[in-house]
């Protein structure tokens, strides 16, 4: 009998987010970098290299995903983000070449979905991050099921640990109707 201590809510999809989710709560801690476009009063015991009272005018900064969204305006620029180095165009080439070389987890355990909820905030380069993440999604997809229905008797530890969560639960669900069969 297959007891959980809670029933699991399933991520949001895309640009949505399931605030019930633990995958999201943890996807929204993932830290972005940011520079702040105004100066934040009273506000300097936030940036802990920071001695002065306030954060001041173009600080650089990291800031939760959950903070710099709730912070940022189209209209009123209050912070840029800039993007995290695993979506430049350098690392985009790297997956438009072979995306099955790369280990996601290392670079982010929420590849996918970091790089959706990046979409929010306005940047040139939004659709060619869309793009990049869509073809590393396709070209790695056959891969990661292939490897689990044919993953009987195998030991799949070193493929798991370099897969994203959503490609951990994608592997998961295949092994999982294999055993079925």
């Amino acid at each position: 009998m297959d007891t959980q201590s809670y029933m699991p809510v399933p991520p949001g999809v895309g640009l949505e987010e399931n605030f019930f989710s633990l995958d999201d709560i943890l996807l929204s801690h993932q830290r972005l970098p940011c520079r702040t476009e105004n100066a934040f009063p009273r506000l300097g015991f936030l940036e802990k290299s920071s001695e002065t009272p306030d954060i001041l005018e173009g600080t650089k900064m990291e800031m939760p995903l959950w903070l710099a969204k709730g912070l940022y305006e189209r209209k009123r620029r209050v912070l840029s983000v800039d993007l995290p180095k695993m979506y430049r165009e350098g690392w985009r080439t790297v997956f438009g070449a072979d995306p099955n070389v790369v280990d996601l987890h290392k670079m982010g355990p929420y590849f996918y979905g970091l790089g959706s909820q990046l979409l929010h905030f306005d940047s040139p380069e939004n659709p060619e991050i869309a793009q990049a993440i869509l073809q590393t999604y396709i070209g790695r997809f056959r891969r990661t099921m292939d490897s689990s229905q044919n993953a009987y008797n195998e030991d799949t530890s070193a493929l798991v640990e370099r897969l994203d969560f959503l490609e951990r639960t994608l592997f998961r669900e295949g092994k999982s109707v294999q055993r079925k069969w």
